[in-house]
């Protein structure tokens, strides 16, 4: 599989080229936007630790594994056809307390790696109301400010 971040015409033009010469047939899938950025996956990370840290009853893995499935599930199921087949076929009609241990180390299944800029931005919107509503003080990145 190839997969390519295009920022310019002159990369859409070279990617155009690299599909002509394919032989076909072919499965092409086009994603608008970016996936998500080395600083929001900082900013997530960061943001764990803070909710592990204060509230003291939870540890960042599971604070992790909780805001992957309340937060970032839903955004997935909603923009992702290929993750809510599987999702919904298999991981759905798990009890909550099995799904929430899928979403945390050892199995981790990708929600937020799946996300594009747009999508993590929702999940880090929606951490942080949700975290600081349970009395969270959650650091804001400089260009939030």
């Amino acid at each position: 599989m190839t997969s390519r971040l295009l920022k310019t015409p002159e990369q859409r033009d070279e990617w155009v080229a690299l599909l002509q010469s394919r032989k076909l047939p072919m499965t092409v899938t086009a994603i608008s936007g970016r996936n998500r950025t080395n600083e929001q996956n900082r900013l997530q990370r960061k943001w764990v630790g803070e909710v592990s840290e204060q509230r003291g009853d939870i540890t960042a893995e599971e604070a992790r594994g909780y805001s992957k499935l309340h937060f970032g599930v839903p955004i997935l199921r909603n923009e992702d056809e290929e993750f809510v087949a599987v999702y919904d076929r298999i991981i759905r009609p798990l009890p909550y307390e099995d799904k929430l241990s899928l979403m945390q180390v050892p199995i981790d299944l990708p929600v937020t790696s799946r996300m594009n800029t747009g999508q993590k931005k929702r999940y880090l919107d929606a951490m942080f109301a949700h975290w600081t509503a349970q009395g969270v003080v959650l650091t804001m990145p400089e260009d939030c400010a």
